[in-house]
């Protein structure tokens, strides 16, 4: 008699009747490699249980864990980038503009809301990654410029959540132009003394961060961010010397005095509600 023959059928369990764990159900973390709910992890604030990695989020994931109750009032939600250029590289660019609207269901790479967090009036400007590499246009700059023009007609503090690769090269000077913009409009707030905070996340770089992202009353950054205006290996390749560790991470940068805090997003919220408190004073 072989040693693995089936005495009885129904002992185990037949091939048909196994089955798969549904897909969608489990998160792996990147850093640690450990596994939990996507239930958990999103409960969490899609930041790591065991290692407190801070996976990437958009705007309608820190619109819900800032905002109270995730009540808030959208603005300028239809604002379009145009192609004055005619731009083309591997594809159009009213094409790929067209691809990245239907790919997220944003217009563009930032949206702008106001509401309150914590009983306290706030406008927020979150940049979204996913469309276009959170690219700064036309577009994110009129959006921040509309959203100042609120804040100082409301007398309401602005915070802008930073999330992008940089300037958006298929408008090239237009965009350019965003970093003098902005720039312009946020010193319009620091004059009537209405508070800005400058919310820096992974990444942070380019054109960006050498405009409004760095401008804060207060600069705060999300732990093991990635801030800097050209990226570590274009760095290395410019200076000819290797780059000290963590060159460039949020904690390097608040170690050499770019930024005030570092701030889980499990504690931001009332972060944010405590500072704005302490300037409602």
């Amino acid at each position: 008699m072989g040693w693995f023959k089936r005495l009885k059928e129904g002992i185990t369990t037949s091939t048909k009747e196994k089955k798969e764990t549904p897909e969608g159900l489990w998160y792996k973390c990147p850093s640690c490699k450990k596994i939990h709910t996507v239930q958990d992890h999103a409960a969490y604030k899609y930041v790591c249980i065991e290692c407190n990695y801070h996976e990437r989020i958009g705007s309608k994931e820190y619109f819900e864990v800032i905002f109270d109750n995730n009540e808030f009032v959208e603005i300028n939600e239809n604002l379009v980038s145009g192609d004055p250029l005619e731009f083309t590289d591997t594809k159009k660019y009213t094409s790929r503009l067209t691809d990245n609207i239907n790919k997220t269901g944003l217009k563009d790479a930032l949206r702008s809301a106001y509401g309150k967090v914590n009983g306290y009036n706030l406008m927020i400007c979150c940049m979204d990654f996913g469309f276009i590499g959170g690219s700064m246009g036309s577009v994110v700059g009129e959006k921040i410029a509309r959203s100042i023009d609120y804040c100082l007609k409301t007398k309401t503090p602005l915070l802008i959540i930073s999330k992008s690769g940089g300037a958006r090269m298929m408008e090239a000077a237009f965009s350019l132009m965003q970093m003098a913009k902005t720039s312009a409009k946020l010193s319009q707030l620091a004059q009537k003394k209405i508070p800005y905070i400058s919310l820096l996340t992974d990444p942070t770089t380019g054109g960006v961060t050498a405009s409004y992202a760095m401008l804060g009353d207060l600069n705060i950054s999300e732990p093991g961010s990635l801030i800097g205006f050209a990226g570590p290996r274009v760095v290395k390749e410019t200076i000819g010397k290797d780059l000290p560790k963590g060159f460039q991470t949020a904690e390097f940068v608040l170690e050499h005095g770019f930024l005030d805090k570092i701030v889980s997003r499990n504690d931001l919220k009332d972060t944010i509600g405590n500072l704005l408190k302490f300037f409602k004073k």
